[in-house]
């Protein structure tokens, strides 16, 4: 089965992976798609994304594009695939690129569609405080994770888990459902099921920074899920004396006060919110690394009533 991978981030390294040694028998990877290199960095070095780094690793031939349905129909069609594979690519495919392989194109997506179809399902689900999530496998079509459903595997959602360590949870789960799908395919065995019209399925954007703002009227439960949402990336902030302060952990506690007060400073940081309060575990000032409560508090003096934010 000649086997075209498209991904770009570190989602998509494992799934990439396991395909090249678990599927080797019936598999050949006869290209690796990726968005182009990119600026990385204070000096701005220009940096392979992983999956390229990956597909270079294993001597695969790799193609990069800014917009693939105008610079990279002709490159697929010489690759002559039965299947094509996208894992967190990031391009919108044309329908003239769906239809050149025998298979069709499937993807494998971070959550149980038809709930969080887009860009960012993994930091809404924890946002949203969901228990569980997993990996759908899906017949891509023209629209945005609309495509029927071959099979899902679902994954429970731990209480305290963050963003990045949920991201290598799902990555495994897809790296596992992948193989799957390319022996049901082998074998003629996969089945499609159009996807139900649900209420209230959201439609997931790309992370901005400014999504990651505390707003400390809301209740404890969902600062502190903002909190794991954004960890590692771009990470939650306030602001104290107007400074920039990133937080990277943080539990709920049942304090009492104003919104972005500081109730508590003996041997914790804990601020109250709009329900209950959160306590501070990891935060790091601007210019600083991050730092456990107890040390940061070694050498940040903060009075009870202080504010966070602005």
């Amino acid at each position: 089965m000649r086997v075209v991978y498209l991904g770009t981030p570190d989602f998509s390294v494992l799934p990439l992976k396991y395909l090249i040694e678990k599927c080797a028998s019936f598999v050949e990877i006869v290209g690796v798609v990726t968005n182009p290199d990119r600026p990385v960095g204070r000096k701005q070095i220009l940096t392979a994304c992983p999956v390229k780094k990956t597909a270079m690793e294993y001597g695969l031939n790799v193609f990069s594009y800014d917009k693939i349905r105008i610079e990279g129909v002709q490159d697929l069609l010489k690759l002559q695939p039965d299947l094509m594979i996208t894992c967190a690519f990031g391009q919108i495919l044309s329908q003239e690129i769906l239809s050149i392989a025998k298979y069709g194109v499937i993807n494998i997506h971070a959550s149980l569609l038809p709930q969080y179809r887009g860009a960012s399902p993994i930091h809404y689900a924890i946002k949203n405080g969901d228990t569980e999530t997993g990996i759908t496998i899906m017949k891509t079509d023209i629209g945005i994770d609309t495509g029927d459903i071959m099979f899902q595997e679902k994954l429970s959602i731990k209480s305290d888990e963050t963003c990045g360590e949920l991201f290598e949870r799902l990555s495994l789960l897809g790296a596992e459902a992948i193989v799957k799908a390319v022996n049901l395919i082998k074998d003629g065995k996969e089945k499609y099921t159009p996807q139900e019209n649900i209420d209230g399925l959201i439609l997931t954007k790309q992370v901005r920074k400014e999504d990651a703002l505390i707003d400390f009227s809301k209740s404890a439960k969902s600062v502190v899920n903002l909190v794991r949402a954004y960890n590692p990336s771009p990470v939650a902030f306030t602001f104290l004396n107007d400074q920039p302060l990133k937080i990277y952990r943080a539990k709920e506690s049942n304090g009492v006060g104003e919104p972005g007060t500081v109730i508590n400073v003996d041997g914790c940081l804990e601020i109250a919110c709009g329900t209950g309060s959160v306590k501070i575990l990891q935060l790091q000032k601007a210019g600083g690394k991050p730092l456990a409560i107890k040390d940061f508090l070694l050498g940040n003096k903060l009075e009870i009533g202080s504010r966070l934010g602005k």
